[in-house]
Parts: C-alpha cells; sequence; structure tokens
C-alpha cells in the first residue's frame, strides 16, 4: 500500500483559503461591542415594537454557539471518525468473510482494495465539494483492503500477530494524542512542510516498490526483505503515519478554534482514519518482517 495520506495537507490549504469568509467572528444572533449602541440608534419604532419582557428573553438567551452557526466541533469530528471507522471494519470483516469461504479471493480482494483506495483517494483530493456518501464508499473499499491484507497476514504468520499489530496501533494511537494533547509532540509550520516532503518521497517510493513487486522484480515485503534495510524501512514508516497522527490532531484543533464550516468535519475524520489504516498496515508489515528474520 502506497504510504502517504495528502488530506491533513488539503484542509489545511482550503481552511487558509476560506479565512476571507469570516473563521472566528461572531455569528449571526451574536452581539459585538457596538451592538448596543446600534441598537439604541435604530429608531423608536423598533424600541415600541419590544417590550420589557421580551428584551429579557433576549438577554437572557443563550448565545448561538458552533452547532447553531454550522462550525465544526470536536464533538462532530469525533463522531463522524466513529462512523467512518464502524464501516471500514464492517467492510474489513466482509472480506474477512469471502476469504475465508473461498482462498482464493484473497488477492483480487486485497489488490482491488489497495488500487481502489488509491484511485478515490486522488479523485476526492481534486474535488472541491466532496460527497459524503463518497467518504461511505472509501471506507467499504478500505476495509476490503484491510480485510484481505489482514487474512493474508494470520494464515501466513498467525492470527496473534494481527491483533497484536491492533494493540501496537491503539495504543500509538493513544501515545499521539497524549502526547501533542501535553505539547510533547510539536506541530509547527516547518515540521509541516519538511513533512510534506517526506511523506512525498515515501509515497513514491512505496508506488514503485508495488508495481516492481507485482512485476516480480523484487518479492517478499519489497526492498530489503526481511534484513536490516527492510527493518529500518518499515520503522521509517511507521514513524511518519505515526506522527501524521500529530498533524491531523492539529489539522482538527486549527479548524475548530477558526471557525471552519461544518462541511470540513468529514473530510477531517476522513483523513483521520487514513492515517490509523495506514499506521495499522506499516506496524503489520514491520511485525512480518520481524518473524520472517
Amino acid at each position: 500500500m502506497a504510504g502517504g495520506n495528502p488530506v491533513f495537507d488539503r484542509i489545511d490549504k482550503q481552511l487558509q483559503q476560506e479565512r476571507y469568509a469570516g473563521f472566528g467572528e461572531p455569528q449571526r444572533g451574536q452581539q459585538g461591542p457596538t451592538g448596543g449602541a446600534q441598537a439604541a440608534t435604530s429608531g423608536y419604532a423598533v424600541q415600541d415594537a419590544v417590550t420589557a419582557e421580551q428584551l429579557n428573553d433576549l438577554y437572557a438567551r443563550q448565545s448561538a454557539g458552533p452547532v447553531d452557526t454550522g462550525r465544526v466541533t470536536l464533538d462532530d469530528v469525533i463522531v463522524k471518525s466513529l462512523v467512518l471507522f464502524v464501516i471500514t471494519l464492517a467492510g474489513a470483516g466482509g472480506a474477512w468473510f469471502m476469504v475465508d469461504g473461498n482462498q482464493s479471493l484473497v488477492s483480487p480482494l486485497w489488490l482491488g482494495g489497495m488500487f481502489g483506495t488509491l484511485i478515490l483517494g486522488f479523485a476526492m483530493m481534486f474535488m472541491k465539494n466532496i460527497p459524503t456518501p463518497l467518504y461511505f464508499v472509501y471506507a467499504v473499499v478500505q476495509g476490503v483492503f484491510v480485510g484481505a491484507f489482514s487474512y493474508f497476514l494470520a494464515s501466513a504468520y498467525g492470527a496473534d500477530l494481527v491483533l497484536t499489530a491492533v494493540v501496537a496501533t491503539l495504543c500509538v494511537f493513544v501515545a499521539m494524542y497524549a502526547g501533542y494533547a501535553t505539547g510533547l509532540i510539536k506541530v509547527t509550520e516547518k515540521s509541516r512542510r519538511i513533512f510534506i516532503f517526506m511523506i512525498a518521497g515515501y509515497a513514491l517510493f512505496s508506488i514503485i516498490q508495488v508495481v516492481l513487486l507485482m512485476m516480480g522484480v523484487i518479492d517478499g515485503w519489497g526492498f530489503g526483505g526481511s534484513g536490516a534495510l527492510g527493518i529500518g524501512l518499515s520503522l521509517l514508516g511507521v514513524g511518519l503515519a505515526s506522527y501524521s497522527l500529530a498533524v491531523d490532531f492539529d489539522s482538527i484543533d486549527n479548524a475548530v478554534r477558526m471557525g471552519a464550516p461544518q462541511k470540513y468535519s468529514w473530510l477531517l475524520a476522513h483523513g483521520l482514519i487514513v492515517t490509523l489504516v495506514w499506521l495499522y498496515i506499516e506496524i503489520a508489515r514491520l511485525l512480518a518482517r520481524l518473524r520472517d528474520g
């Protein structure tokens, strides 16, 4: 699978381009610092039409929050991430069940899911407005790839390797979030730029590796096999995927803080799940290489 998650880069670029729309400014229904003076000079007709009781109700009414004004909230991103995660798990479970009944489906589902996610991913990158159902389709295709890939690992190395990869992925996720939340892991503009170039290089390397594997030029897990070079490449992949989580957390934090439109919540959730799956694949490959060594 080609490594890399370009979703976070797209999110930040779009947020910067749309800042002119007034992210973070008081929304309709919220009174700015000059609201009282404007109301006082708006004319006696308005004052006559509003009773004292109605004024009290207006002052007592709670200001419109992010949900009321159609802005991204952390809760919204979490819920949508869980939805996409469940759909991905369902796709993986379905693929596992199909392969278990007919093991000749391993390669078609594995390759179909891998290239399907690549094609959908590139298509979504160039869409200005991504239809919500397309996120669900991507999650299903991604799940099919994960299910077939995991079944192959379980058949070749035992189910304990898959379980270890899952637990390790969740542990890295928790550790990266704790590190980002406490400030131990920093995401800056400079680190983002460096990271983007590293991701681009690793993605290109991964695509070339997949092509050479399909042509039979190299075998096993790719360049380096189960030797020191191969293990080093896998460690690099795990490191990049892990830091990508921190970048995703920072993108979500920026979107919420800037008051980005709610349409970004699906994109943010999608990016997070893509990174999580990428991390799982890299950890599983590392464990497989260690078993071969």
